[in-house]
């Protein structure tokens, strides 16, 4: 299945942790890891289980958010995009 859900990782200076927040299943979707490898992969086997859960108790599954790439990321794209019309 794809997945087109968000996972923010971000991390907290406080826990000296990776944080993972699944921003369309809630506030308290969240999980860690020492790394930011073991933080994503965390985070996915947490996004499998919410999806999985909500599946087998017949809930609708949250509508997943899209967002703008941001400005600077935007312009690159478009370069991009360009060079590969050239080719």
């Amino acid at each position: 299945m794809t997945c087109r859900y968000s996972m923010l990782i971000r991390w907290s200076e406080e826990d000296q942790v990776f944080v993972v927040t699944l921003p369309e299943f809630g506030d308290y979707a969240q999980t860690h890891g020492d790394t930011y490898e073991k933080a994503a992969k965390a985070g996915r086997e947490v996004l499998d289980l919410l999806i999985e859960s909500c599946q087998d108790q017949g809930q609708p599954l949250p509508t997943p958010r899209f967002y703008e790439p941001a400005p600077a990321l935007q312009k690159l794209l478009s370069i991009e995009e360009v060079a590969q019309e050239k080719e």
